[in-house]
């Protein structure tokens, strides 16, 4: 069973959902994300579940990997 939830976000947070995730596609988005906070009190078992997606690894691993590029250009 679905339900509706309207919550308010600034805009360029929509603007970025809207243009990364695509229409149609934030509130599967959103409930993916919170998921696993909201329905597994044990964090290790819900890393364990979110592992086994390896579409969402592999991007995962992507990102931090540019994330680390975009360190290594940095002056201390």
């Amino acid at each position: 069973m679905k339900k509706k939830l309207t919550i308010t976000v600034d805009k360029e947070v929509y603007e970025g959902l809207y243009q990364e995730v695509g229409k149609g596609k934030i509130s599967k988005f959103i409930q993916e994300l919170v998921r696993p906070y909201v329905l597994h009190p044990d964090l290790e078992a819900a890393y364990k579940e979110m592992a086994k997606d390896r579409s969402r690894e592999g991007e995962a691993l992507e990102w931090a990997e540019a994330t680390i590029k975009d360190v290594g250009d940095e002056t201390w």
